[in-house]
């Protein structure tokens, strides 16, 4: 991530500086390096220190241009140095004085201003250190490359200035850049451990799927889930903080396996569901070929039969996949129709033959109706002989509607047993074994009223006497019902 951006203070060339700055006379062999103005956008402390090396001993020069400070911390700054005859300048350390540098061409008050102006530069790339050090997205990194380069700075700068406060704001930098180490440390760890909870509960979700799969698993939905997983672990590792690798690959390795895991139990899914396609469709073949075999039979009934026994093979043979299903499938139902269709046609054909034949036969009822009621038995002879033509005549009709059958067959039933009462009323009057079984009957009764008569004669017994008498009255009673 690219350094946050701190803007310094803008400073401008003042014009009275710009008049009062002398070009360096063209045979100087060495010229100083200008300093520069620092832009809106200020690079990092360690990026600024590089910007602006130490100005080495008895080789500085003019600038072409010197950033403005206020005349009272010029004034300080300056304080702290002076410039002797030759040009030379020393900087005020303690008790102790040591040279900084030599600008022979300008005058004193000029030489000293811009050592001055050196130590104020040097103090602001403190300052933008301490500035930094208060931002979120400072880096350790940074931090120390900051304080490396400052701390070269700062150990003899050829500067004229405060340079004990100056290496005393070093130091506190120095404990304040350990500080924000510290505490970035803390926050990477938080991070981290946030961020491997994070991913950890990623991976769990994963190994929970792993873990459900079984006979009833929808694959696609648990497809889309794992597709789902994967593309949160890939954002993860885009958007959060990086984990140590031993750690990250740990988890990589669990989440992996459990797609492992659902990936191969598809595929065993997958080849054990083909196979049973395969077989699905290898019997819905056969059934097909059995079909067209039956398919022109004109026995309708047993093929009918045998069509509903491939029907339910079809349905116990299972899925051969959705497209070559309805192809199977169109197959079968084309050789069933064509024998259905048939045997409707057939039907139909039966229907409205039984339709006409039962016309015929309720014009025979009417003439068969027309023979009754008879009452002697010459009438009944004669009523017999025209319904025994009806019914022969009936016989060859054939077949009527089954909703009609029973109620014309009841009324033939009708006149035939109206015929057949006077008949049989006329034979039992002739029947000569039903006279003697009649005769040898009355002989009884009439013999088993004489032994009661005799027996209700001697009893004296009230209520044996009435019990005899009650059987001889139901015994009188038969016999006048046989005569």
């Amino acid at each position: 991530m690219a350094d946050e951006t701190v803007t310094e203070t803008e400073h401008t060339i003042a014009p009275e500086e710009q008049a009062a700055t002398p070009a360096a006379p063209a045979a100087t062999p060495a010229k100083p390096t200008p300093v520069s103005v620092p832009k809106p956008h200020a690079p990092s402390p360690a990026a600024f220190a590089k910007k602006t090396p130490a100005a080495k001993r008895h080789n500085a020069g003019p600038a072409a241009a010197t950033v403005a400070y206020s005349e009272e911390d010029v004034k300080a700054a300056e304080s702290f140095g002076r410039v002797d005859d030759n040009g030379t300048v020393f900087v005020k350390e303690g008790e102790a004085e040591r040279e900084v540098g030599q600008f022979p061409d300008v005058s004193k008050e000029e030489a000293l201003a811009l050592y001055a102006r050196r130590f104020l530069d040097l103090k602001a790339k403190l300052d933008l250190l301490a500035g930094r050090l208060t931002s979120p997205n400072v880096k350790a990194r940074e931090i120390d490359d900051s304080l490396k380069l400052l701390g070269e700075e700062t150990a003899e700068p050829a500067v004229v200035g405060d340079i004990a406060a100056l290496k005393a704001q070093y130091e506190a930098l120095k404990a304040a850049g350990e500080a924000k180490k510290a505490e970035i440390a803390e926050a990477r760890k938080a991070a981290v451990a946030k961020a491997v909870a994070e991913r950890t509960a990623i991976v769990e979700k994963a190994e929970a799927l792993a873990a459900s799969l079984g006979d009833n698993t929808n694959w696609r939905s648990t497809a889309d889930k794992f597709r789902n997983l994967f593309e949160e672990w890939q954002n993860h590792q885009r958007t959060t903080v990086r984990i140590d690798k031993p750690e990250a690959e740990a988890l990589w390795k669990r989440f992996s396996a459990a797609r492992t895991t659902f990936n191969q139990a598809r595929r065993k899914w997958a080849q054990a569901r083909d196979n049973e396609r395969n077989h699905a469709k290898e019997v819905k073949e056969a059934i097909i070929a059995e079909a067209n075999e039956l398919k022109d039979s004109t026995a309708w009934g047993e093929t009918s039969r045998k069509f509903n026994d491939l029907m339910d093979r079809w349905k116990k043979a299972g899925r051969a996949g959705r497209n070559e299903d309805d192809e199977l499938w169109a197959k079968f139902r084309e050789a069933a129709d064509t024998f259905f269709n048939a045997r409707q046609a057939d039907r139909d054909q039966i229907n409205a033959d039984e339709k006409e034949n039962l016309a015929k036969k309720e014009e025979l009822l009417v003439k068969a109706e027309a023979l009754v009621p008879v009452k002697t038995e010459a009438e009944a002879k004669k009523a017999r002989q025209e319904l025994g033509k009806i019914q022969d005549e009936w016989d060859q009709i054939g077949y009527v509607p089954r909703d009609d059958m029973r109620r014309i067959e009841n009324r033939l039933d009708a006149v035939d047993k109206q015929i057949k009462a006077v008949e049989d009323a006329a034979w039992k009057q002739t029947d000569p074994e039903t006279d003697a079984r009649r005769s040898s009957f009355e002989e009884q009764l009439n013999a088993q009223l004489t032994e009661l008569n005799e027996k209700i004669a001697a009893e004296s017994d009230p209520k044996k006497k009435a019990k005899l008498e009650a059987e001889k009255a139901t015994k009188e009673q038969w016999l006048n019902a046989i005569k």
